[in-house]
């Protein structure tokens, strides 16, 4: 009888080792079910329901057209310029990320935010120009955003693209800056919320966000492409919104003063940088809306149209 005692509870203390262990397994596996979701919310975008104000504006065949009065801080001192911002709606291929030729079901509707700067330093002059790339009807990231720094010294170059992650590739004249590939993971864009202003100021984030600086930024102050953390906030008034964001350890802060209601136009800009650890004299740059139109440039290409260049005060 002992003989056969003992293996009946060898076996009894297996079949509940097994239980327990099986028990276990579930119990992890229903742990990692909320990571899972969170993952999946990065990635899985919500659709957004469109008024037909916004239809009937931004899909009229038109750009919308703005000039601004610039007053840029750069080497420590104020150069006076233009800038410009051209906001547009296109199709958008989503595989190789530029604008589609022909109407497709595969193409993205996009809104196009190309933001041009012109100044100049003594005696040569900035050229500056950033394009974002930000999904219409769907609640995602911009889909791409490249910029470029033209100058008597050199030029520099810059571009994301949101796949899996962000894909990066930045070129540069500077040593230590010539080229290079990166990846990050997926978190709020700077330039990506100009567009977002755009579409539903809504949805801007508010509070303690961790955010990538505006690429403009991130060439001509040399810093790390990486994201920072940072403070935003938005403010509605009657006629005039406010969307301000802070960088801390950056020493910036940018704000965006807008109309409150739809389209929501951009009407100014103030920028704010310390060039220098706790400077308390630190310059800003400013842009003031000059002219603003809505017309199909792209069919204006004729000499007899330079006039429309007048019309929004370009020199």
């Amino acid at each position: 009888m002992p003989k056969l005692y003992i293996p009946r509870i060898y076996t009894i203390i297996f079949f509940i080792s097994i239980a327990f262990f099986s028990y276990a397994c579930k119990d992890s596996e229903h742990n990692l079910i909320p990571n899972s979701n969170t993952e999946a919310t990065d990635t899985v975008a919500n659709t957004r329901q469109l008024p037909e104000s916004f239809k009937d504006y931004w899909y009229a065949g038109k750009a919308e057209l703005t000039s601004y009065e610039l007053m840029q801080e750069r080497y420590g001192e104020i150069r006076q310029g233009m800038a410009v911002t051209v906001f547009v709606t296109e199709d958008f291929l989503p595989d190789v990320q530029v604008k589609a030729n022909t109407q497709s079901g595969e193409n993205v509707s996009i809104l196009k935010l190309n933001t041009t700067k012109k100044f100049t330093t003594g005696i040569y002059p900035y050229s500056i120009m950033t394009s974002t790339f930000n999904p219409v009807q769907e609640q995602q990231h911009a889909l791409k955003v490249s910029n470029s720094v033209q100058e008597w010294c050199g030029q520099v170059y810059m571009q994301l693209n949101n796949r899996t992650k962000f894909e990066l590739q930045s070129h540069s004249y500077f040593e230590g800056e010539a080229d290079q590939e990166a990846t990050l993971d997926k978190t709020w864009l700077e330039d990506e919320l100009w567009n977002l202003i755009r579409i539903n100021p809504e949805e801007l984030p508010t509070g303690d966000v961790m955010l990538i600086p505006s690429f403009e930024y991130i060439r001509l102050r040399h810093k790390d492409i990486k994201a920072y953390q940072a403070k935003t906030n938005l403010k509605q008034g009657d006629s005039l919104s406010m969307y301000s964001i802070m960088f801390p350890a950056l020493e910036r802060e940018l704000i965006i003063y807008f109309n409150s209601t739809f389209p929501y136009e951009i009407e100014k800009w103030e920028e704010t940088n310390g060039t220098q650890p706790n400077d308390s004299t630190r310059l800003k740059t400013t842009a003031y809306k000059i002219k603003r139109i809505r017309t199909d440039y792209w069919n204006l290409n004729r000499n007899k149209d330079a006039g429309l260049r007048d019309t929004l005060g370009l020199k």
